[in-house]
């Protein structure tokens, strides 16, 4: 019987083992083909990371306005956080290398013990001793050549470089949450317009079939007016919709739920620029003055500078101090005779130990050669960089520049549009009911304003984006006192 159950035992360890291998190396295999998708071993589950609670909940009965929205993602967003763990791991960079500049100090705590049998004519003596020394030792290097400077050196401008890149990310971070706030105010100034347009709308379609049974308008008028009043109301719900999506967009730029409910200023209330502050030439230059990501590259630059002169004191030699100094006390025992010896013990003794060395390389496989060729291809790579991002920077803020001098034209042609097209659809609507104009003119006019105000509301949005494009560009958006 016992030997059945052993039987059994070893059949199910047996079996698991092969389950255990199975699952393994199905884990471990590619997928059988390309030509479909890999299909999850039976049994396995991967769980999503669990969302971080927000430090931001937002209030659903307060308007906020863009600066309030700016503050909340700089603070909630994850990339501000990740920008800036590197920028302080960087700091930490340069406190290690500013420490090799320092002498090392280090306290030990010797203790050895030692037999051994030593001849003394005519015996063999054994001897059993120990040593006890608390000691203080010091390291340091006198003279490198700048070596050491050289290396911080280098940690500064990485420490520089992460702190532009922060910046940097916080000037994008700006701008996402300025691009995500003015669409949601241009949805939500679509969504107004259309509302108004489906009662202009139905306005015109009541009109149209009070006059029918009347007499005064025929069937075609009718359908007519009942078509523009079906396109209006499909257009509000189609704008509705594009409001959900602009608000889920802004509130991922805020670090939380797209589920999150908030209120937005309308476009209403926002003051549009009339004219651009500087001219062209001048943002360019402000551009290459301020942007964080063309300090971010140059101070790279630096740091590849650096790496070369810190190459070159390779070739030099290096004067450095150790010395170690402290206490000493032994004890000892001889067994001469028969009977071992007593214990004998030292009185303390003061013990020292100190150098200079001078280190220099004479020949390490062309290694120094090799690092020095690095870097200066570094130095010429960073340096070409640092050129094509000044071009770049260039071009950006001229094309955002023409931009924003084309959108504040058309901003100026869609407010004449929308008085001009105000005027016709009133004028028309009440020659309508004087009976001097047809119906088809009233619709057409009212179609006109409808294109009118989403003109308008488009050229509001299209310009104040612009104008931020071109802030983001020029890097103003870090210095800014406003939106």
């Amino acid at each position: 019987m016992r030997k059945k159950l052993n039987e059994r035992s070893a059949e199910s360890v047996m079996m698991l083992g092969i389950l255990l291998a199975g699952g393994i190396a199905g884990a471990q295999q590619a997928p059988p083909a390309s030509s479909r998708p890999w299909d999850m071993p039976a049994g396995q589950q991967l769980s999503a990371p669990a969302r971080p609670t927000p430090v931001f909940a937002p209030d659903p009965s307060k308007t906020y306005t863009l600066p309030e929205l700016v503050n909340i993602a700089e603070q909630n967003n994850p990339e501000t956080r990740v920008a800036w763990e590197n920028a302080r791991a960087r700091a930490a960079d340069l406190g290690v290398s500013k420490a090799s500049l320092y002498p090392t100090l280090a306290a030990l705590a010797l203790a050895d013990t030692s037999r051994v049998d030593i001849f003394l004519t005519p015996d063999w003596v054994r001897q059993t001793s120990g040593t006890f020394s608390p000691a203080v030792t010091m390291d340091y290097v006198i003279f490198d050549f700048g070596r050491r400077l050289q290396e911080v050196a280098i940690s500064r401008s990485d420490l520089l470089a992460a702190n532009f890149l922060f910046n940097d990310t916080h000037r994008k971070v700006i701008f996402q949450v300025m691009e995500a706030y003015y669409r949601v105010l241009n949805s939500k100034g679509q969504e107004d317009a259309q509302e108004a347009n489906l009662k202009n709308a139905q306005t015109v379609q009541a009109d149209a079939e009070a006059r029918l049974q009347l007499g005064l308008a025929t069937l075609p008028d009718v359908l007519e007016a009942r078509s523009s009043a079906a396109q209006a109301d499909y257009d509000l719900q189609a704008a509705i919709g594009a409001t959900e999506i602009a608000h889920g967009d802004l509130a991922t730029a805020l670090g939380i739920s797209p589920t999150s409910q908030f209120q937005v200023e309308s476009i209403q209330d926002l003051t549009i620029p009339q004219d651009l502050p500087d001219t062209v030439e001048k943002s360019i230059d402000r551009a290459l003055a301020q942007r964080p990501d063309l300090m971010q590259e140059l101070e790279e630059l630096r740091a590849a500078g650096a790496e070369i002169k810190a190459a070159k004191t390779a070739y030099l030699p290096a004067l450095s101090f150790n010395g170690i100094g402290g206490l000493s006390r032994t004890n000892a025992q001889q067994n001469i005779g028969p009977i071992p010896g007593p214990y004998l013990y030292s009185p303390n003794q003061e013990t020292w130990d100190a150098k200079l060395s001078l280190t220099w390389d004479l020949f390490d496989g062309f290694a120094r050669e090799s690092r020095l060729a690095r870097a200066r291809a570094d130095q010429k790579q960073a340096a070409a960089q640092v050129d094509a991002t000044r071009d770049e920077v260039e071009n950006q803020v001229w094309a955002a520049y023409s931009n924003a001098r084309t959108a504040l034209r058309e901003q100026r042609a869609a407010a004449a549009l929308l008085a001009s097209a105000s005027e016709s659809y009133d004028a028309a609507l009440q020659s309508y009911n004087y009976g001097v104009r047809s119906q088809i003119d009233v619709v057409s006019a009212q179609r006109t304003l409808a294109v009118a105000r989403t003109a308008d509301v488009n050229a509001r949005t299209q310009l104040l984006t612009a104008v931020a494009a071109l802030a983001f560009q020029t890097g103003d958006l870090l210095h800014a006192k406003g939106p």
